[in-house]
């Protein structure tokens, strides 16, 4: 008889059912996480794009407001004018260019209204609705085509000063609230090396610094306030001369022709009819031991002064190879074009007139032969500037770096403004350092054919004015404000 033996194996049924749900269960966990993870990037992604939205909105407000403040001659129809930002802008007074929705009622000096600018509080210590204010409509400000424009609401442009940026400027351990805040791109450090900065106060070579700070807000209540602090790109550029050979050693060797002059006598033109009625020498230069080198005849054709050759001194700013290199650097960064050299003619840009003056950089030599237009603004040329006395300017022609000028070919053209030639280069290219070297103005050799001159160079404040009045209002700071 056997006998029936149970076995030590215990049952595995069941087991494939819990693998199945621990499965199940590990799939679900990873499912779930994936969800949340594409929610979290969906929101992420949706708070990035209405931070954007509002962040360039404003930008948009503070660049509107920085292009109408550029003169009309730039062919700006929407400037301000004098009647609304008067120079100098005075403390306490504030502009507010304001964009509306359909239906929105935008009040930012009222402290009940939506949109009421608590930030001039913080800044001067002062309700804005005490302020004496100004408001203007945006260009996009319900504008009649019905184009959408950005969302900003408003824009407010003031006089700066310390308190205001919360900056002491010029470190008296307080900060003054009275006295406006100006910039002076030629002011200068201990050493006298040129050092741009902010100063407390007008000075003859500063300008004044203005406040623009834009607003934008969404229907879902995200809102950014950002700040600018501009001013106006001055130049500061005057001359003791129609021509004017800044340096030492310089050479002028002229045309010697009987149409060709020089005069230094302000007179306008057609297109700039105003003049000072000052009398400048016909050629300025800044050693008296170069008044050998400079041979201008026939000496009638030199007007100007008296005497029409003039021992004369050059402003801080035009004085130093420094300054010279930090005026290069300036017109090149604000210019309407920029070309490499060497350029010839074909490289000259058009659609320079008398109401769209040009800022045109040439980095090297510069061959006008056969360019037979008329420019307008400031010409800078850093290597030899090959004039064809064809050729037309009114305004500024520098030629900085090289420092040589030299007429070739023959013509009719002629210089209104004023004409300043500066070496601040040696002849490997290394830059010269402390006063500028020996600028040169001379007829071209053959094999190129010399030149007549010209008509010639005319001194003309209006154009010398005119010319430096394209430059925009530069952003020293931008800064985001705090809600």
């Amino acid at each position: 008889m056997k006998k029936d033996r149970k076995t030590g194996r215990r049952s595995e049924e069941g087991i494939a059912l819990l693998i199945s749900i621990f499965v199940l269960l590990l799939i679900s966990v990873v499912a779930i996480a994936l969800l949340v993870s594409s929610g979290t990037e969906t929101a992420l992604g949706a708070n990035y794009r209405t931070s954007s939205t509002v962040y360039y909105a404003a930008i948009a407000g503070l660049e509107e407001a920085r292009g109408r403040l550029l003169p009309p001659l730039t062919k700006n129809p929407n400037y301000f004018g004098a009647a609304v930002i008067p120079t100098p802008f005075p403390l306490g007074q504030t502009v507010y260019v304001i964009n509306r929705l359909p239906g929105e009622n935008i009040v930012p000096w009222d402290s009940t209204n939506a949109f009421y600018d608590n930030e001039y509080q913080t800044e001067f210590g002062t309700a804005a609705s005490s302020a004496a204010f100004q408001s203007v409509a945006s260009v996009w400000d319900n504008n009649i085509q019905g184009i959408p424009g950005p969302i900003f609401k408003w824009v407010r442009i003031n006089a700066a000063t310390e308190q205001s940026l919360f900056l002491q400027v010029n470190a008296s351990g307080s900060y003054d609230n009275s006295t406006p805040i100006y910039y002076d791109p030629s002011h200068h450090d201990s050493s006298l090396n040129p050092w741009p900065s902010l100063v407390v106060g007008s000075t003859p070579t500063a300008v004044q610094a203005l406040e623009i700070t834009s607003v934008a807000s969404l229907p879902n209540g995200s809102q950014k306030t950002l700040q600018y602090l501009v001013a106006p790109m001055a130049l500061n550029l005057t001359f003791p001369a129609a021509i004017t050979l800044d340096g030492n050693g310089v050479q002028y060797t002229g045309p010697g022709s009987s149409q060709f002059y020089v005069s230094g006598i302000d007179q306008g033109t057609p297109g700039c009819p105003s003049t000072t009625g000052t009398h400048y020498p016909a050629i300025g230069y800044l050693n008296s031991s170069d008044l050998s080198n400079i041979n201008a005849t026939p000496a009638a054709n030199y007007q100007g002064g008296p005497p029409s050759l003039e021992l004369v001194t050059v402003p801080p700013n035009l004085q130093s190879v420094a300054a010279l290199n930090n005026l290069v650097q300036t017109l090149t960064v604000n210019a309407d074009h920029v070309i490499p050299g060497p350029a010839t003619a074909t490289s000259m840009p058009s659609g320079m007139t008398a109401a769209n003056p040009m800022i045109v950089v040439v980095n090297g030599d510069l061959d006008l032969s056969s360019w037979h237009h008329t420019g307008y603004g400031i010409l800078l040329v850093t290597g030899e500037l090959m004039y064809d006395p064809d050729a037309f300017w009114n305004g500024i022609v520098l030629v900085i770096g090289k420092g040589k000028f030299t007429y070739e070919n023959n013509g009719f053209g002629t210089i209104y403004g004023a004409l300043l030639i500066a070496q601040t280069v040696d002849s490997s290219g290394l830059p010269l350092v402390g006063s500028p070297g020996a600028a040169t103005v001379g007829m071209a050799q053959p094999p190129l054919t010399p030149g007549n001159g010209g008509v010639g160079v005319y001194y003309s404040s209006c154009w010398i004015q005119y010319a430096q009045a394209t430059l925009p209002y530069k952003v020293l700071s931008f800064h985001e404000i705090r809600q």
